[in-house]
């Protein structure tokens, strides 16, 4: 089912074709009795026919984003691969029950049913920032799902503990509220991006579309209650066996430069490529450079 977003407002051509193919299923998961409609897209470029005989490829978005986040990188990846994206629990335009945790290990189980119910084999994980652990973690669960990993200014290792999870209920709905503030989305967008001119009225509308969807406050209050994405050590990351692709903004201001040469240290099989003049969110700054170093270190 295609989700009823009015695209009128959007006038960029990748943002228009995005918004056109995200869809909603039913998954059955073991968080609960009843199926939790997840959003997706499985993107079409015209004139190519998904090959059953290439492993597709999955992109999994970061902290309080959505599919939205792939909107460059989304068609030029499809160029060469089939090619999905997902919305995680408690994230995007999938439903957030009342009735489930929101929690790694959620998260975890949520994709896992979700992966079975739309594709349902070896996949080469695409994670962005949160969505580079959610990808490592993933894949060290279900090794046999998972051919390779491409990693994007990912989130590494834990840092020790992560008070949030004692922080007071509303401690925690206040600081998914102050996520909601116009200005403070705004900061955090051209914090992210090494070039500010990408920081546009546009995509700061991409950005916070879901934030309309049912109880986003609440899902967002309670991961981040839970600790987050707070979950892999060094020593786990570097039981990561699948060929790795680090590709890092080299202005990155967000998570800095030190993660990259730590996680290209800590996985065996892994590459680090820089990218040049670009900050947190390389598939959107630099999307045809990642587009064509995916190609030529992965997909060949």
């Amino acid at each position: 089912m295609s989700l009823p977003i009015n695209p009128a407002p959007f006038k960029d051509a990748d943002s228009i074709n995005a918004l056109a193919q995200i869809q909603t299923q039913p998954v059955d998961t073991p968080l609960r009795d009843s199926p939790i409609s997840t959003a997706f897209v499985q993107w079409a470029t015209p004139g190519l026919q998904p090959d059953a005989g290439l492993t597709p490829l999955l992109l999994i978005h970061g902290f309080d984003s959505s599919v939205m986040e792939f909107r460059r990188l989304m068609p030029k990846l499809a160029n060469h691969r089939e090619t999905w994206a997902v919305d995680l629990l408690g994230f995007g335009f999938t439903e957030r029950p009342q009735d489930v945790p929101y929690t790694a290990a959620s998260i975890k189980a949520h994709l896992r049913a979700t992966w079975e119910a739309l594709i349902h084999r070896p996949v080469i994980l695409v994670g962005a920032s949160m969505g580079g652990a959610v990808a490592m973690d993933f894949a060290l669960t279900y090794p046999d799902a998972v051919e390779a990993l491409v990693l994007l200014d990912s989130v590494g290792a834990a840092r020790g503990p992560n008070l949030s999870r004692f922080l007071l209920p509303g401690v925690g709905q206040l600081a998914a509220g102050i996520l909601r503030s116009p200005r403070v989305r705004q900061r955090v967008s051209r914090q992210a991006y090494f070039d500010p001119t990408f920081a546009t009225e546009e995509a700061a509308r991409c950005a916070a579309l879901h934030l309309d969807c049912p109880n986003w406050r609440g899902a967002l209050a309670a991961f981040t209650r839970s600790g987050g994405y707070n979950v892999l050590t060094q020593k786990q990351i570097a039981q990561v066996t699948q060929p790795t692709l680090i590709l890092w903004g080299s202005a990155d201001a967000i998570l800095g430069v030190k993660p990259a040469a730590e996680l290209q240290r800590t996985i065996p099989n892994s590459t680090l490529i820089w990218i040049d003049r670009c900050g947190h969110v390389p598939h959107l700054e630099k999307a045809t450079t990642v587009a064509d170093h995916v190609s030529a270190q992965i997909l060949t």
